[in-house]
This record gives C-alpha cells, structure tokens and sequence, in this order.
C-alpha cells in the first residue's frame, strides 16, 4: 500500500483528501505546519507527499527544498494563488505538479495516481541494468537514474530526469509542450504547459554551456522542443 503524506494547515481540506485517498487504498498521514511536515518527510518514508504553498512556520516553498535535498519521491505542491511566478518558483525548487485551489478531490486522486505509476515504471524492477544512453558528453544511466555531463555529474529531479531521458531517446524528434506533458506527467495539460517550460529551463541549466545558445535541447518557435544529435 502506497503512503501519503498531506501537508496541509487547513484541517478541512486535508482531512477530505484524506478521506479520497483512503478509499483508493492509500495509508495517508497528516501534517499541519511547514516544521512538522519537513521532519516526517524526512524521518519517514512516504511514496508521495502532497505539499500545500501556505503554511505556518515553514512555507512550502522552503520545505519542498528541504525535502528534494534528501529525496526523490514526487512532490504535489497545491495552492491558493494562481500567479504563474508561484508555480514556476515552486517547480523550480523540484516540485513535479501544482494545482491551484479549489480543485475536485477526485482530479487530486487521479494525479496522484498518475504520478506514483510513472514513478514506479521508471524506478522498478523491470528495468534492465546498465541502460545507458550516451549522446555527445552527456551520459545518462537509466538503471541508476544518475546523469553526467562532460564527465562531471548533475543531480536532476525526477521529472528533470524523465523529460531529459525521453527527450534524449528520441533525438531529432520535434515534440509539443502538450505532447511532453502527456508524456512524462501522464495527463493532459490542463492549461499546466508552463511546467514543461520551467523544467526545460533546469535541464538546460544543468547540461548547456550557454543557455542562450543551446547545443543540445533546442527551442522550435510556435512548436515545442526537440534534442539535437
């Protein structure tokens, strides 16, 4: 059975979704600060955490950094602010969703789900070893979700890690923003296309020499991106 964790201060709408993701068959604990959230995180293991952006004593921003310091399980980040500058912050910090409120319990169940099953497929047994994908310096190994560039090794978020690897696979292939998000969030976009932008950005920072002029993940205007060989 897969654990939950909520961080949420609002104990109405935590103990809601907690009540969905119970009936799905998911264990869900409750956290209502930022402090007390960051610790179970860290002190327990949990298959997914559902972070909201306001909360007392620590904001969710600061523990989302924390807890990606330490681990790699997806990060859900909901919040009441819609700005896009709040999103793109908090996907930056390695956040693999956001959804603003007020959202249905049920759409948070099906991301939730989306999320652990991409996870799973990618970091599962049924990976063969050593899979290496290797394209001009950059060296990704698939089996041990490790990248190094030019020899130096760059640590990548998982969804930084899935859209690299896929685009890498699949060199010289021009993909929309709707296509990747379909891809590696396993959904659609939903008006979220600013999460494929964002996470572009932070692979490139991590494998470009100059993210003005980059040599391997290109932008095609009007389209989307492809990775050149």
């Amino acid at each position: 059975m897969s654990r939950i964790l909520i961080i949420e201060d609002e104990e109405a709408i935590a103990d809601l979704e907690k009540d969905y993701l119970e009936l799905s068959d998911f264990e869900v604990k409750i956290e209502n600060t930022g402090d007390g959230g960051l610790a179970t995180a860290l002190k327990e293991e949990f298959d997914l955490i559902i972070l909201d952006l306001m909360l007392p004593g620590m904001d969710g921003f600061d523990v989302c950094k924390k807890i990606r310091e330490v681990k790699n399980i997806p990060i859900l980040m909901v919040s009441a602010k819609k700005d896009d500058i709040d999103k793109i912050r908090g996907l930056g910090l390695g956040a693999d969703d956001y959804m603003t409120k007020p959202f249905s319990p049920s759409e948070l169940v099906a991301r939730v789900k989306a999320h652990l099953a991409r996870y799973d497929r990618l970091v599962g047994s049924g990976q063969k070893q050593n899979d290496i994908v290797e394209i001009r310096g950059i060296k990704i190994d698939k089996t041990a979700r490790r990248v190094w560039i030019n020899g130096e090794e760059k640590n990548f978020t998982t969804k930084e890690f899935d859209l690299l690897t896929f685009l890498a696979e699949n060199p010289n292939h021009v993909f929309t923003k709707e296509e990747l998000f379909r891809e590696i969030w396993d959904m659609d976009s939903i008006g979220d296309i600013a999460t494929v932008t964002v996470h572009i950005k932070k692979i490139r920072e991590k494998i470009e020499f100059d993210t003005s002029k980059p040599q391997y993940i290109e932008t095609i205007w009007g389209v989307g991106y492809r990775f050149k060989v």
